[in-house]
């Protein structure tokens, strides 16, 4: 099969939606399957880039890092037919998810939609955020999604969530999928060797782009409580992103910069050290479809303490794998308060988490989008029906 992604973002850029597409992308290809990206251009790809389409772009001031892509159709129309693709499969309802549901058109292709991200959820970054354009965005995503043939969500939670949109077309859950054999193993001395945290301190690690979406305040507040009672813990924030100055002069204000580091991007392989670092993984993220580090940190055995929103309702079992928190900053400290007392009730939690990511490997989950592809290329309606109703 040859498949065709079609993408707004794209490495060297980091996200999720990155990871999503560079994880199915070589599971896909492991099966035998021949898969094509196309993405903006950076001023510096990495060389060498094979079965890649890079579009002209510019980056804008609001968002420096991201660079966006010109969807201009005839440049792109020759890798297209010479590609000869079997399905479409966009990543963005916006400029090159569009030019992606053009060339579907036109070719009588399947088109496929992940719908990776709460859009509505990320307007603080252009210049005029407010309800109207909050509204707007979701009406683009819903319109959208409806002219497609299928429509992927990272979790049943944003499912639900887009059928109360208004959205008709078939919905099926296909979470990103890992690798929970990468995280079994790791440097457990790697933070407190490396960063000179107390040997006698506990851990809380928060690994993902540093950014409003985020929540990061309402983590260091938490954090901020948590230290009144409890002055032997360090908070280990993974990842980097607009916010990081602006939380670490925070954290100077808070006077409790000696208990918060910054580590910046880790290497993948050095990120899998530091989940076996920590003790316990904390996540106050509202904005997540799914919270793909949730499945790595519970690959490594830690309990987690998350906001109960969308992602997280999905991917953690409240009292089993970790606690889920419908309250304040007060009640998200208490929980993990709770678990830094109890090292027995953390490596039951850490435990059920690992049972839970081997549910959730890249191999199976490729095997699902596969099963869609062949489903929507025969016109198996029923295989659809049933992939949508499976519990993952």
């Amino acid at each position: 099969m040859k498949i065709g992604f079609f993408t707004d973002s794209y490495r060297p850029y980091i996200s999720g939606v990155v990871r999503s597409i560079d994880t199915f992308s070589r599971e896909l290809m492991r099966r035998g399957h021949e898969v094509y990206i196309f993405a903006p251009r950076y001023p510096y790809n990495g060389e060498d880039e094979v079965n890649i389409y890079r579009f002209p772009s510019f980056h804008t001031p609001f968002y420096p890092d991201f660079y966006i892509g010109l969807p201009i159709p005839w440049p792109a129309k020759r890798y297209v037919f010479e590609w000869d693709l079997d399905v479409i499969h966009v990543h963005s309802p916006f400029l090159l998810g569009h030019l992606g549901a053009f060339f579907a058109r036109k070719l009588d292709l399947p088109l496929v939609f992940t719908y990776h991200t709460l859009y509505d959820q990320y307007i603080h970054y252009f210049p005029i955020a407010t309800s109207l354009v909050k509204k707007g965005v979701i009406i683009i995503a819903r319109d959208f999604c409806n002219r497609c043939d299928l429509v992927i969500t990272p979790t049943r939670v944003i499912k639900d969530l887009l059928t109360g949109y208004g959205i008709t077309t078939p919905i099926v859950p296909i979470p990103t999928g890992i690798e929970p054999e990468r995280f079994r193993s790791g440097d457990a001395g790697y933070l407190k060797n490396s960063f000179g945290i107390p040997p006698e301190d506990k851990i809380l690690l928060f690994v993902g782009r540093i950014g409003k979406e985020k929540n990061l305040d309402y983590l260091l507040d938490a954090f901020f409580l948590v230290l009144r009672k409890n002055r032997h813990v360090s908070l280990v924030l993974v990842g980097n992103g607009p916010e990081m100055k602006n939380l670490q002069e925070r954290t100077r204000e808070m006077g409790i910069s000696g208990k918060v580091i910054f580590t910046g991007l880790l290497e993948p392989e050095v990120v899998a050290g530091a989940y076996k670092s920590a003790d316990i993984f904390v996540f106050p993220s509202v904005t997540e479809t799914q919270g793909l580090v949730l499945a790595e940190a519970m690959a490594a055995g830690l309990p987690v303490v998350a906001q109960a929103a969308y992602g997280s309702l999905a991917m953690v079992k409240d009292g089993v794998t970790g606690y889920l928190c419908r309250e304040g900053k007060e009640k998200f400290a208490e929980l993990i308060l709770s678990l830094l007392e109890d090292s027995d009730l953390r490596q039951r939690m850490g435990a059920a988490g690992q049972r839970r990511a081997e549910r959730l490997s890249a191999d199976k989950m490729a095997v699902r989008l596969e099963k869609v592809y062949n489903a929507l290329i025969t016109g198996a309606r029923d295989v659809i029906d049933n992939l949508a109703g499976e519990e993952i």
